[in-house]
């Protein structure tokens, strides 16, 4: 990863490339100048969601979710805690499956909440379920590989 690391701006979508040195040196966006890797949750639009599981070199994982679903809701708070234990490392996001409903279409997303982990264009993993932040930081560390930098 001595290169450079690709990352769409979950903001305005434009793709960067991010020196894998300065993964933690809180990178911005050449485009909009929005922070690209971050302890927080970004809320994702269909047309971002798609070129940061197709362009991203770090991993992302997506929380799936609606807002009346009750364990989307109580996982929430989870979901955040995992994003600040693994800042730098992997980035977060989640998507409203009743907004975009199109999205879990295509991904034949059949419950929610779910966890979808995806590492330099595909897919990797999916965890189903409400789950506690150890585990949603064990999944993603568990299913790739370490960052080098």
């Amino acid at each position: 990863m001595a290169e450079g690391v690709k990352l769409a701006c979950t903001t305005c979508g434009q793709m960067n490339r991010v020196p894998a040195a300065k993964l933690t040196a809180n990178p911005k966006c050449g485009s909009c100048g929005e922070a690209l890797v971050t302890d927080k949750v970004a809320e994702l639009d269909p047309a971002t969601h798609d070129k940061a599981t197709r362009g991203d070199d770090l991993p992302l994982l997506v929380d799936y979710w609606a807002p009346w679903c009750g364990p989307c809701r109580q996982m929430a708070p989870e979901f955040a805690k995992a994003a600040k234990t693994l800042e730098g490392r992997a980035r977060f996001a989640k998507i409203n499956t009743q907004d975009h409903p199109k999205i879990s279409e295509r991904l034949r997303i059949q419950g929610i909440p779910l966890l979808i982990l995806y590492h330099k264009g595909r897919e990797v993993a999916r965890l189903p379920g409400a789950r506690p932040a150890a585990e949603i930081a064990a999944f993603v560390t568990g299913k790739t590989p370490a960052q080098a930098g």
